[in-house]
């Protein structure tokens, strides 16, 4: 059996593999950037994101936008704040949320423009 996406002989093309190898990142590095898009892998939290993308939110405002409660919300951006994704502050009694830093804001609009393409 050979489906037409499987090389028909075995060959490996020795002086590739290794350039390659030069350059990939050690495995412990890979295993948390698989956690990160495991994270970013729940359509919750992505439209969480989403909402962070355009303002700092607390979790009240967060729960309204999405319709959802405050206990869900604050149990995804828990999973969220895991992974170094999204940020908190306090002000009085409200926790105000916001993304972490521009490589998060970068990330989803790069996902976004390769799901609009």
């Amino acid at each position: 059996m050979t489906p037409a996406d499987m090389c028909q002989t075995e060959c490996v093309h020795t002086h590739v593999v290794a350039q390659v190898q030069e350059k990939m990142q050690d495995d412990e590095l890979l295993f948390h950037l698989a956690d990160l898009f495991k994270a970013l892998g729940d359509s919750t939290r992505v439209r969480i994101l989403h909402a962070l993308s355009f303002s700092e939110l607390c979790v009240c405002d967060i729960a309204s936008l999405l319709g959802m409660s405050s206990s869900a919300v604050s149990h995804q951006l828990r999973v969220l704040r895991g992974q170094r994704i999204v940020k908190y502050r306090k002000e009085g009694k409200n926790v105000i949320y916001s993304l972490d830093d521009t490589h998060v804001a970068n990330l989803m609009d790069q996902g976004l423009r390769h799901v609009c393409e």
